[in-house]
């Protein structure tokens, strides 16, 4: 199946200050950048995403840098959190939604072990600090989820059936 990836047009700020709930806010960043480029691409399909962090209510975005990674892993050691992930798909003006929760249980961990995978993955761009699908995985004891695809910032088994009600052939 041909596809692009083209850069939303969202001020995701804009949407973070508006105080909503963590699902909230994941499910409408995710509609707002399938609905971005849809007056640009009418009879496109388009697929929007977002994915967020909480810990206690509290959202983790991406760091955007390696002091801002290990704070976050050093505020997230030893404990639980929700990593909430949204897809949202346009197609001919109507959007369908689909929101993912997985819970992850962080083991604790020292300075050393967090320096030393911050070094090593360079999750600055990850909400969280981490990458399960790199060397991450051996920061957690255990990760209840639906959907694996989910953790990695899309839903893969939500989209696929979305898609097929969409009339596309999927596989």
């Amino acid at each position: 199946m041909p596809f692009r990836c083209r850069a939303p047009r969202v001020d995701e700020e804009a949407y973070k200050a508006k105080g909503l709930p963590p699902r909230d806010l994941a499910e409408r960043l995710a509609v707002a950048k399938a609905n971005s480029l849809g007056v640009e691409e009418p009879g496109a399909t388009l697929i929007g995403g977002d994915q967020i962090a909480v810990c206690e209510g509290r959202i983790f975005g991406k760091p955007g840098t390696l002091a801002g990674a290990e704070d976050q892993l050093a505020q997230l050691a030893g404990r639980g959190h929700q990593l909430v992930t949204a897809v949202a798909v346009w197609h001919r003006g109507q959007v369908t939604t689909h929101v993912d929760v997985t819970t992850l249980h962080m083991r604790p961990l020292d300075e050393l072990e967090i320096e030393r995978y911050v070094l090593a993955d360079r999750p600055t761009d990850c909400a969280g600090s981490y990458k399960l699908e790199e060397r991450g995985i051996a920061l957690f004891e255990r990760i209840d989820t639906v959907d694996p695809s989910a953790i990695a910032g899309l839903p893969l088994i939500a989209l696929g059936t979305i898609l097929r009600r969409l009339g596309y052939a999927i596989p």
